[in-house]
């Protein structure tokens, strides 16, 4: 079973494909033979389709006007890395400092939620590294059955600790704040006309709707990984899947927290 340590869901929460190709077909540019052919000198003037509103629509944090602070311009995206880390910290504190990546921090992030409703997060967009202690399993005697470890939650315990007690408006905030770069980041990814704050909405939509099996959860190992027996936790989205590893006690703290963030990123 494949133990991604995205110690950063819940950024990643509030957080790459490619649009989809257009096809020609061949037997459509030529006329029915019957009919005449109009030449024309000047090409073909095809309008551009029209951009949607956002669903969620949210404010960036430099276009609020505040008496109280004056906020310095946003770097270039591509020269965000160290802006980004440093609210990070102010959010979470030093201790999440060395589990980030220092390059294309931004993109990463945005990559990773982009992924989270899909079946795999490639290690390499991944903002973060894997948990330093080993995936942790039951199993019995001979052939019996092999469970996911009660022990193998409390990998998570300072992590998820750390989110259930993060600021929820100091979050928000640098979420806002870096938004511009969010939103350029994932047109870039490949969704023009797209924005970033409505998908981050649909991903929490899809991770507060994980179901909670009974524990202990039971494993298979066909090959190498571990996988889960029930065909249907098996068939689950990356993002599901880690909240399963997490255990139903801090799933529940993640939820509660993703439903804190809901409600303000979703606000009309």
């Amino acid at each position: 079973m494949d133990d991604p340590d995205l110690k950063l869901l819940i950024i990643v929460v509030v957080l790459a494909v490619a649009a989809g190709a257009t096809w020609y077909y061949r037997d459509d540019i030529w006329p029915p033979p019957d009919q005449p052919v109009e030449m024309s000198s000047k090409p073909a003037v095809v309008d551009a389709p029209e951009k949607q509103a956002p669903r969620h629509p949210i404010t960036p944090l430099e276009d609020v006007e505040s008496p109280q602070r004056e906020l310095v311009p946003l770097p270039p995206l591509d020269d965000s890395d160290s802006y980004f880390l440093l609210a990070l910290v102010d959010v979470f504190g030093k201790n999440i400092e060395p589990l980030l990546v220092t390059e294309a921090l931004i993109d990463k992030f945005v990559a990773t939620v982009d992924n989270l409703p899909r079946d795999h997060v490639a290690e390499k967009i991944r903002p973060a590294g894997r948990l330093t202690t080993a995936f942790r399993v039951e199993a019995t005697s001979g052939d019996g059955p092999i469970y996911l470890s009660h022990a193998n939650y409390e990998r998570y315990d300072h992590l998820v600790g750390q989110l259930a007690s993060a600021d929820i408006n100091a979050l928000v905030d640098t979420y806002r704040r870096f938004y511009p770069l969010l939103q350029q980041s994932y047109e870039r990814l490949g969704y023009p006309g797209a924005y970033f704050n409505d998908r981050v909405v649909e991903v929490i939509d899809h991770l507060l709707a994980t179901p909670q099996p009974d524990e202990p959860i039971r494993l298979v190992r066909p090959h190498v990984l571990y996988e889960f027996a029930d065909p249907e936790l098996e068939d689950l989205s990356s993002g599901q899947k880690l909240l399963l590893r997490m255990g139903s006690e801090h799933t529940a703290l993640i939820k509660r927290v993703l439903r804190e963030l809901r409600a303000v990123l979703a606000r009309q």
